[in-house]
């Protein structure tokens, strides 16, 4: 196939080549469910949603895993400052999660693995680990041994003298730049038995047990924040390989959201949080705000980016209706060459969104002129680019209203913004100034653009 991604382990732009013909494997980095989550958080569940969506509009079948992390310090942490068991305080932030995703147009992943559901193949890997001598146990932990892995520190170009893995030192620990598998059991802290003691695992091992649980023992894509490239993925990429498994073929790794440059978490404090961010904003519109940018780039959050985002959405949206209105159905297309080009070179989501925005102007155009035929064939080249993207505004999911509703209302709309524009050109002020504040009235909101008046639907 056409696709290139930009690769990290090798630092370059590879063509996409799945192990398996027909099917894309991908492994995605969830959420450790410690919180209500932010737009920091699904940023990168959005961009792998596009990659999949366009995956599939290439015609492969995708197998697509996004893992829980429900057992950690800070779950532990949180759980025990608000009084609450760490297993009711994980599942209410996953369900949070979860409705986020949903909220957001994630389509399902094949399977969302929890860390606590998969011991066993924890337990088997660290003896894998142990057996071929990459791994020892100590006072009740087990230790990765990084300096037994030559090619430690290739994924994130870490020097091993550099080598920093954010742990405490433990009794035990041969050498500081290990990393641990698992973790001795405490006082009041759930544990689970092992040939090596009772104790939880470390966050690292999870993911590589998980993964290669569901896609094998060699998968194609892996895909996290880049923030994971070093520890986790690079733990992860060297106790997977240690153990004889091929593991990730490509590794992707999407930037961050910041405010004020700083990336989004909860210790900085400049959270903007899902449900917040859907009282104000269309959960469509966020959307769209999200996958905009490349994902390798960094996006700046502010109110006003987000805004202007979301007037583009709209005029999206109310052309769509304007030939739906005019000609009739609008059917699903083919997308433009330039759209296939975009997205296969590195997922280009700015180069699609303007294809997609042209091809809007170009389509309002022919409407002014009631060229009702190419109007059509611009609003069919839409709706195809809009539905690999997950935005379509016409498709069930994100449509306000349907079928003979959706038709009277533009129409009606549309009428009274004829009136409004006849009124002005007579300089009859009044009548355009009673028109608008009809339209309020009624929940439109009504923009000027100079593609002419635009509309929305208050929710």
């Amino acid at each position: 196939m056409a696709l290139r991604l930009f690769d990290t382990a090798t630092r370059q732009v590879r063509e996409f080549r799945p192990a398996q013909a027909g099917t894309a494997s991908m492994y995605v980095c969830g959420a450790t469910v410690q919180g209500v989550p932010h737009i920091g958080h699904v940023r990168g569940a959005l961009n792998y949603d596009v990659l999949r969506r366009w995956l599939v509009h290439s015609g492969l079948d995708v197998l697509m895993v996004r893992n829980v992390t429900d057992i950690d310090d800070k779950i532990l942490t949180k759980a025990a400052d608000a009084g609450r068991p760490w297993w009711e305080w994980a599942a209410t932030h996953e369900r949070a999660f979860e409705d986020a995703y949903a909220a957001l147009g994630c389509l399902p992943p094949s399977v969302t693995p929890r860390a606590t559901g998969h011991i066993t193949q924890m337990i088997e890997l660290i003896q894998r680990l142990v057996d071929s001598g990459h791994a020892y146990a100590a006072e009740g932990d087990v230790y990765f041994s990084v300096a037994s892995f030559d090619s430690y520190g290739a994924l994130s170009g870490q020097r091993l003298d550099d080598v920093q893995q954010g742990e405490t030192q433990a009794e035990g620990k041969r050498d500081h730049r290990d990393f641990t598998l698992w973790k001795g059991s405490k006082p009041g802290e759930p544990s689970w038995p092992t040939p090596w003691g009772p104790g939880r695992p470390g966050w690292h091992l999870e993911c590589s047990a998980m993964a290669t649980a569901y896609l094998g023992p060699e998968f194609d894509i892996h895909g996290g924040g880049v923030d994971l490239v070093f520890p986790h993925h690079e733990n992860e990429r060297a106790q997977s390989l240690a153990a004889g498994d091929g593991f990730a073929r490509y590794w992707l790794h999407n930037a961050w959201v910041t405010m004020s440059g700083e990336k989004m978490s909860k210790s900085l404090g400049n959270v903007v949080a899902i449900p917040e961010m859907l009282r104000r904003y269309r959960a469509v519109e966020l959307r769209a705000y999200l996958i905009q940018p490349h994902y390798r780039s960094t996006i700046e959050y502010s109110d006003a980016a987000l805004s202007e985002s979301a007037q583009g959405y709209r005029r999206i949206e109310q052309f769509l209706r304007r030939v739906r209105a005019t000609e009739g159905e609008v059917r699903n297309g083919r997308v433009p060459s330039e759209f296939a080009a975009a997205l296969d070179d590195d997922l280009g989501t700015p180069q699609a969104f303007a294809v997609l925005h042209n091809t809007v102007r170009d389509g309002n155009a022919a409407l002014d002129v009631s060229d009702g035929t190419k109007a059509l064939e611009a609003a069919e080249a839409v709706r195809a680019m809009v539905d690999v993207l997950g935005i379509d505004p016409l498709s069930e999911r994100w449509a306000e209203h349907t079928g003979a509703e959706a038709e009277a209302l533009t129409k009606l709309v549309d009428a009274m913004l004829t009136m409004r524009q006849e009124a002005r050109a007579a300089r009859d002020f009044a009548t355009a100034d009673a028109v608008r504040d009809r339209l309020a009235e009624a929940g439109i909101a009504v923009e000027d653009t100079p593609n002419g008046p635009l509309w929305t639907v208050r929710d």
